[in-house]
């Protein structure tokens, strides 16, 4: 216990991800988890991935598992998208025990909340949004699913697919219909359509941004800059790609159906793992732009992965800062601090050079073309789920790998690199400064 006391709070939520993902490993190696039983790395694959709230598999949800290890994917789903730290606080808070000033750290860390203040209340939002939304998901999708298989499945159905897109997971149940499908037999159904493009967007936007928005009555120009940073790159980060499938890669879809699919691909690349088309059936640009719309993620404190839409919008920032000579790095007239501009640098080098790394080795051990290995590899550091096979044909070398990077992307890159720096002391000291050409 005192050895628990003497973690820091990024080491508890690291090891508090590795619990979760032990345990439904344990509970999918169950013999009634299964048909038939399930191998070690099918179990272990599977726990990471729903954790993680990826959706990459190595087995069919839908076919593979049976209703309790359905369940069991559901719950670490939900695990996985709220946060291990964020649950068990919120079981201390309700039940009436005082949360420490360590323990409250540790939720401040894990929901990515800029102070200390008002932890209780941003519990009660994450708790009630995402219950909120997670019903509401529900019951728009139940009437389509249940006409298609059933009360019972379809309210199953209705109930896994709200949760899953809500917590940015991708995990489906479609196999019943045909493996590896996800929502394509629902390209055409607007409901299916955009009652999960919106359960992916609002839990993409993150808890904290849906706080900022309540306190302030939904006034834009009263929140944080955080908040106006998240909700404009969500905007352009929709609509862009959106326009550039539509006119380019789904040039083959009807009128209603190709905005549908177009918008879809757009929000779920961000990091959801749904499809409703062949994503064999894109271009090479295309996919590219499936890429970098994994990579970048969703916002901060969300249930979304990547490198993040904030870290995304400094780094153009400073760029833009650079093109026309300033010298402060500056939007919605607020100056970044120096501090934010280092970290999202750090952050993107980060993942871009373990994504490089880990999709050289997928390619070279498995003789598959780079840049599908490199889509697989973002899906799973983007913590997304979309794929174009190349999981399955991975072996168990490569899908090790695969799951370092899901792990690293959902814990993140800061966290595992504060978490391992408990014990360091920074350099006090600074040394001579030297200006070197750069460009």
């Amino acid at each position: 216990m005192e050895r628990f006391r003497q973690l820091s709070a990024f080491q508890i939520i690291t090891a508090s991800f590795a619990a979760a993902i032990a345990a439904g490993t344990v509970l999918l190696l169950l013999p009634f988890a299964s048909h038939g039983g399930a191998g070690f790395m099918d179990a272990l694959f599977t726990a990471v991935s729903a954790v993680c709230v990826t959706g990459l598999v190595t087995v069919d949800t839908g076919t593979y598992w049976t209703f309790f290890g359905q369940l069991v994917i559901l719950l670490l789903i939900q695990i996985g998208g709220m946060g291990v730290v964020t649950l068990a606080m919120m079981l201390a808070v309700f039940s009436g025990r005082h949360i420490s000033l360590m323990q409250r750290n540790t939720l401040q860390e894990a929901v990515a909340a800029p102070q200390l203040g008002g932890l209780v209340q941003i519990l009660r939002i994450i708790l009630r949004g995402t219950l909120g939304f997670e019903i509401l998901g529900a019951c728009l999708m139940a009437p389509v699913f249940i006409a298609d298989f059933g009360f019972v499945r379809g309210v199953w159905f209705a109930v896994f697919h709200s949760v899953s897109a809500f917590c940015n997971a991708g995990f489906d149940l479609m196999g019943i219909v045909e493996p590896g499908s996800s929502l394509v037999h629902y390209a055409g159904n607007p409901v299916i359509n955009f009652t999960v493009m919106g359960l992916i967007i609002a839990g993409g936007l993150g808890f904290i941004t849906w706080a900022d928005l309540l306190a302030n009555g939904r006034r834009l120009s009263r929140c944080r800059l955080q908040t106006k940073m998240i909700l404009a790159s969500t905007v352009v980060l929709i609509t862009g790609p959106a326009l550039l499938f539509y006119f380019f890669d789904l040039t083959g879809l009807s009128g209603g159906e190709r905005v549908m699919a177009s918008l879809f691909q757009s929000v779920t690349a961000r990091t959801a793992g749904f499809n409703s088309v062949d994503l064999t059936t894109l271009t090479e640009a295309g996919r590219m732009v499936l890429i970098i719309l994994m990579l970048i993620g969703g916002g901060p404190g969300s249930t979304a992965g990547g490198i993040k839409t904030t870290t995304f919008y400094t780094l153009l920032a400073a760029a833009a800062a650079t093109f026309c000579l300033r010298r402060d790095v500056e939007c919605f007239g607020r100056r970044l601090a120096p501090e934010s501009i280092r970290l999202a640098l750090t952050v993107f080098l980060m993942y871009l050079v373990l994504l490089m790394a880990g999709s050289l080795f997928i390619s070279y051990r498995d003789g598959l073309a780079f840049l599908d290995c490199l889509f697989e590899g973002t899906s799973a550091i983007g913590t997304v789920g979309l794929t174009i096979g190349v999981t399955a044909q991975a072996d168990s070398a490569s899908r090790c790998v695969l799951m370092a990077l899901m792990f690293f992307g959902r814990v993140g890159g800061l966290t595992l690199l504060y978490a391992a720096h408990q014990d360091s002391r920074p350099f006090a000291g600074r040394l001579p400064e030297e200006k070197v050409a750069v460009g």
